[in-house]
């Protein structure tokens, strides 16, 4: 009985060792479709984050797992379904899109695992849906556009058009910044996503309105395109283009090739720019640049954050994946080196962070890039924090 015993008890913990050699990340992202290039430029993120960690979280060596949502909610959840009851990770991460995530996130949190966004934020999440073991490695949908909507105000915008694509995160970003601006919004296309790149029928009825604005949030290839009829036709001078997640650094490259020089000047909304002045930062985008030949974009800086933030949980509890009380209390605490600088979490574990308005620049190469001109929101808290049950 004694050898019996000895044998069940050596077993257990030989068991307990192997699962705790390593801690396993699914990383949900866009690899294929018109999405890939956003979902690519996470993956290199998050490798490059790996590399600079050595490999390892404290004295775990990371398994990372990406998995490819092809641009759906559909496709989203079955990976999501695999990565938790085929492959047992620990962690889940990613999500680009809001509509995936909305679809995907019960897979996750219902199996008793942590959820870290390191993009999509759509209100339900931050809210009635909010959820101890769901982090935000972002922002909440509206935050960008309601900063936008601040900066039209301090400029003086009398009137907008507003021209979003109809899905949950174009939703989010037109409510958010009808919530903040002042002035009057003369028309509001909401178009088929993400099918539709012809929008010479919206931008004819954005001129016609007499707005002294176009406010429009497109990524992607439908930003590119969108770019590129607006420059056509000729609306800068008399319809000026205020716009959140349209313009990065993936499409900058892009549009300089393709000489769209109305593009310089142009300003947009965001919490994190490559010229955020801390030693992480500073290491991230030399590194990242180094290694790609080009700027890390906002959804690449998301990416590199969750897994320092993830990091930290797992070596606040010593390897021990079990402990997840301890392994909450040290995401809540934020006291990861962020490429975004320090910020808090709020009872529904989105960001408090600051918001700056940016502005798109040559570099002294010649390069087009960002800088940031003012900062909008020094700690700002998104406003579906109030009805999350969590405290």
């Amino acid at each position: 009985m004694k050898k019996l015993l000895s044998a069940a008890l050596a077993a257990t913990m030989l068991t307990s060792f192997v699962q705790a050699a390593e801690v396993k990340i699914g990383f949900v992202t866009t690899l294929t479709t018109g999405g890939a290039v956003i979902g690519k430029d996470q993956e290199k993120a998050v490798n490059l984050a790996i590399e600079h960690m050595g490999g390892k979280m404290g004295d775990l060596d990371v398994n990372l797992i990406f998995a490819d949502d092809g641009f759906k909610p559909e496709t989203g959840k079955q990976v999501t379904d695999k990565l938790v009851k085929q492959d047992n990770v620990d962690i889940v991460a990613g999500y680009i899109w809001s509509n995936v995530l909305l679809a995907s996130r019960k897979s996750v949190l219902d199996a008793g695992k942590f959820l870290i966004t390191t993009n999509a934020g759509p209100g339900p999440v931050a809210g009635k849906l909010c959820h101890e073991n769901f982090f935000s490695a972002s922002w909440q949908n509206d935050e960008t556009p309601m900063a936008m909507g601040e900066v039209l105000n301090q400029k003086g915008v009398k009137s907008i058009y507003i021209i979003a694509p109809n899905y949950a995160a174009g939703k989010g970003m037109v409510a958010g910044v009808k919530r903040t601006f002042k002035g009057a919004i003369l028309g509001t296309d909401m178009t088929t996503w993400p099918t539709q790149l012809d929008f010479s029928a919206e931008l004819a009825k954005a001129k016609a309105s007499g707005a002294e604005g176009l406010f429009i949030f497109y990524p992607g290839k439908a930003g590119g395109a969108f770019m590129k009829q607006y420059q056509q036709a000729g609306l800068k001078d008399s319809l000026p283009l205020y716009t959140t997640f349209t313009v990065d650094a993936l499409s900058l490259p892009k549009f300089q090739a393709a000489e769209f020089t109305d593009v310089l000047g142009s300003q947009f909304t965001q919490q994190w720019d490559p010229t955020i002045d801390n030693e992480q930062n500073k290491r991230f985008v030399a590194d990242f640049r180094a290694k790609h030949g080009s700027y890390p974009s906002f959804y690449a800086a998301q990416a590199y954050d969750s897994m320092f933030l993830i990091k930290s949980a797992v070596e606040a509890v010593g390897g021990d994946l079990t402990d997840m009380d301890s392994m909450r209390a040290a995401m809540e605490s934020a006291s990861y080196p962020s490429v975004r600088g320090e910020y808090t979490y709020g009872n529904n574990h989105m960001p408090i962070q600051a918001y700056y308005l940016r502005e798109v620049v040559k570099d002294d190469d010649g390069n087009w890039t960002t800088k940031i001109v003012q900062t909008v929101y020094e700690a700002h808290q998104d406003i579906y924090a109030k009805d999350c049950p969590l405290k």
